[in-house]
């Protein structure tokens, strides 16, 4: 009797609530748009400033990732233990938007001392990655706790039914929504045409809107917890195969998006944009699949069928999904030169990422809802129900995205990760069928006549479903493609290199994917993220001599040098046949890169990573400047283009001064800058941001034709003054660095300095109008993701030509060099 009342005051609380929570509930999907746009905000920014303290590599990414989303699990789970759920949900979801916008808007003026600590601490090693990761969880851990907490709390609002219940996907799919949007302001807009500042700003003036918005309607509307009797002794069924399926399904879907976000960005080119579509691309999936699961689920009468069947149908998905990427995309008809700007590609690219990742993604979101509607029961706290879902589906999440791009593909490669998320998949699917063999829900309990016979089919029904599944899971397996080379080599480019090429090294590592191609007219080109970065063809050989040569001759005793990116190895190499030399530090933040150079490039590289003096850092540059109080006589810095997501870091205002602090005296930095697949926008960008820390850089052509390819840069922190006759001295006293010049046509000091294109005072009406590349907003990246087509060398190397004059200032030459030399400099 006292059972029956308790539950008859559930029933009454019920529909108080009902009608409460629906009539807000078109408000409140809103709100939750407007506080998933205002996250994904914050991700951008916080990922974006938080790599300039501990780094870009692989550990120091993967440490942010999991701490971002550890914050997310923590709050869902903790939420509904700690917060009474006799609390006003609206007013507890309005605390928490509110404490967001306050942390967003204090991280960004608190990074710079914590940066400051965080340097005086580091160290290299095991103690140095435990660092980075206390960083990442003090700096993260807070705002993240509460978004994690902001779905259970909203759920709260809602009643416990199975109509309540489903609409609790919903709001998840209205955060989803809210999320592609943040995604594609942020990537799009916001960091394209300011900064990291007005971005956070811009979020939390979201979170406000949201805080006083719901505040209102907090005060509209009266709430009583339907759930308020749990406590008292109404239990409730609980079904862990739930839990553990839609943490499966978690796994499968980030280790997923990691898997193709790589291989999408290869075939896209890994350029901001390219990210920002494809992140937005898998977010709308998830959406749309949140919203027809939360449909679905309010007819169905048992959600763990519905359930099994997304994972069942994912079985068959990501094996389609990963044909799709490696065996039809690559080679569709598209010609890039054909686009005519940067909206047709990023049209074309997002129809491209829809129909490849649409299918799975929509599974991966009706997962969620269906899950909830799977564990959840009348009466139940909503708060604890969701909350313990989305713990569960986070936590699967962060496994994930760590187990497959620290692990699986580096160890093995994509094919071999992408067959291992389809059998998870099974798995999943398997536990859902299973769990409703051997465990029907309340109120569908068999009779006990022949329940011994009805248990034994049962579990031959059970064994027949396993089989049947992991059997087409293995056969599925067998249908995903491994990843072309060509792609892995050539990436966006993949479709015009059919011709005869021999592969000599392919590997995907950590950071990057690496490849050793040669052409038949035996030329061997080195590839990193789907682009040649590096060849033994003479027009590149020309540039890494000149980017090694030319600090290392006019500076008169070199002993120690960094090598910023290391590519082939043959600017590295050149300071091997110096004899002053004493130490040469290569800082490369992925192994393969070194282990393709040493095995295919000795030769061209003089072996330099063998040479006894070498030594290897495997880190992000930057960070290993900032983390170092060693100092160099010479910094060649030729890292990846500017195009590339997180390269422009590498090219910015506080980079070049990082240099300049680990310069001895009279030490010289050389850039490189590239005027292919670029803007002249992009370019002056680059060297104006240069020139502004050495005021008297000086720039060097390196291109044969004398048309403009690469060019690179010069800088010292007082006016340059070379001694003309005196390296001619220097290189007829060193015949190996003679005819390493001679290679590649620079066979005399006239002709070497001859490459001289302009410096700093010369070229200032030219760069007037350039914007300068700073941390806060790495504009540069955004710059020339817009041109990573464009082939434009001519014009740009014209444009900046107008400026050259004869360097009065610069060359100390007899009558008879200078002559030469004004010959070709005119």
């Amino acid at each position: 009797m006292e059972r029956r009342k308790k539950k008859q005051l559930v029933d009454q609380d019920l529909h108080r609530q009902v009608t409460e929570g629906g009539r807000f509930t078109p408000a409140l999907l809103l709100l939750f748009v407007g506080s998933g746009c205002s996250a994904l905000i914050y991700e951008v920014v916080w990922f974006h400033l938080l790599r300039l303290v501990i780094g870009a590599s692989a550990i120091s990414l993967a440490v942010l990732l999991a701490s971002f989303m550890g914050g997310m699990f923590l709050g869902s789970l903790a939420f509904p233990r700690l917060i009474a759920p006799k609390r006003h949900p609206l007013r507890v979801y309005a605390c928490l938007e509110l404490g967001i916008g306050i942390i967003g808007i204090a991280l960004l003026w608190l990074l710079p001392y914590v940066n400051h600590i965080y340097v005086s601490w580091v160290g290299h090693g095991p103690l140095g990655v435990l660092l980075r990761a206390v960083v990442a969880l003090v700096c993260l851990l807070p705002p993240t706790i509460l978004m994690g907490a902001t779905l259970p709390a909203i759920s709260r609002w809602m009643e416990s039914t199975q109509t309540g219940i489903s609409q609790m996907g919903f709001f998840y799919g209205a955060n989803i929504v809210g999320a592609v949007a943040g995604t594609l302001l942020a990537g799009f807009y916001l960091l394209r045409f300011y900064d990291t500042v007005i971005a956070t700003y811009f979020a939390a003036t979201l979170n406000a809107l949201v805080v006083i918005v719901a505040l209102i309607l907090a005060g509209r509307g009266t709430f009583k917890p339907a759930f308020a009797l749990e406590r008292e002794g109404l239990s409730f069924p609980t079904y862990p195969a739930v839990y553990i399926a839609i943490a499966l399904s978690g796994l499968t879907a980030l280790g997923a998006e990691v898997l193709w976000t790589r291989l999408l960005s290869l075939l896209f080119g890994p350029t901001v944009y390219t990210f920002s579509i494809i992140l937005a691309v898998f977010l709308a999936g998830l959406g749309l699949g949140s919203s027809f699961g939360s449909l679905l689920a309010r007819f169905i009468r048992d959600a763990r069928i519905a359930l099994g069947w997304c994972q069942l149908l994912l079985v068959a998905c990501i094996p389609a999904a990963a044909y799709m990427i490696t065996e039809k995309l690559p080679y569709w008809d598209v010609n890039p030169d054909h686009f005519g700007d940067i909206t047709q590609k990023c049209i074309h690219d997002l129809i491209r990422c829809m129909v490849a990742l649409g299918p799975t993604t929509f599974f991966w979101g009706a997962s969620f809802p269906l899950a909830l509607a799977a564990a959840g029961s009348e009466g139940q706290d909503p708060g604890r129900l969701v909350g313990g879902i989305y713990a569960a589906n986070t936590v699967g999440a962060i496994a994930g995205a760590l187990v497959f791009s620290l692990v699986i593909t580096p160890i093995w490669d994509t094919q071999i990760a992408q067959q291992g998320l389809t059998i998870i998949a099974a798995v999943s699917a398997v536990l859902m069928f299973l769990s409703c063999f051997f465990s029907p829900r309340a109120g569908h309990s068999r009779a006990t006549s022949g329940a011994g016979r009805i248990r034994l089919i049962s579990r031959a029904a059970g064994f027949l479903v396993t089989v049947l599944i992991l059997g087409l899971a293995g056969l599925m397996m067998f249908l995903v493609p491994p990843v072309p080379k060509e792609l892995i080599a050539y990436g966006r480019m993949t479709e015009r290199w059919q011709e005869d090429l021999k592969y000599l090294y392919v590997e995907e590592g950590i950071s990057a994917s690496v490849a050793v191609s040669q052409l038949p007219e035996d030329i061997t080109n080195f590839h990193v993220s789907g682009k040649v970065v590096a060849s033994s063809d003479e027009l590149d050989m020309r540039l890494q001599r000149m980017l090694g040569h030319l600090p290392g001759l006019i500076h008169p005793q070199p002993k120690s040098i960094l090598v910023v990116g290391c590519g082939a190895g043959v600017t590295a190499g050149t300071f091997v046949i110096y004899p002053e030399v004493e130490r040469i530090v290569i800082c490369e933040i992925e192994p393969r890169v070194l282990d393709g150079a040493e095995k295919w490039f000795a030769k061209e590289n003089y072996d330099v990573l063998k040479y006894p003096r070498t030594v290897r850092i495997y880190d992000d540059a930057r960070h290993f400047l900032t983390t170092t109080k060693e100092k160099f006589d010479i910094i060649t810095s030729d890292p990846i283009h500017p195009w590339v997501r997180g390269a422009a870091a590498l090219y910015s205002a506080e980079f070049f001064d990082l240099c300049k602090q680990h310069l001895n005296p009279g030490g010289i930095v050389t850039q490189w800058v590239p005027f292919y697949e670029t803007s002249e926008a992009a370019v002056k960008s680059e060297i104006a941001t240069f020139m502004q820390a050495f005021p008297y850089g000086t720039v060097w052509n390196s291109d044969i034709a004398e048309e403009g390819y690469d060019v690179v840069m010069l800088g010292q922190i007082n006016p340059m003054l070379i001694d003309v006759d005196a390296l001619q001295v220097r290189l007829e006293d060193n015949p190996q660095i003679l005819t390493s010049l001679e290679d590649v046509e620079l066979g005399s000091a006239v002709y070497l300095l001859g490459t001289y294109l302009g410096q700093g005072p010369d070229l200032t009406a030219w760069l007037r109008d350039a914007q300068i590349n700073r941390d806060r907003s790495l504009r540069l990246q955004y710059l020339a993701g817009l041109a990573l087509d464009y082939y434009e060398t001519g014009s740009i190397f014209q444009s900046a030509l107008q400026h050259r004059r004869y360097p009065d200032n610069l060359f100390i030459a007899t009558l008879e060099s200078e002559a030469a030399l004004r010959t070709i400099i005119k």
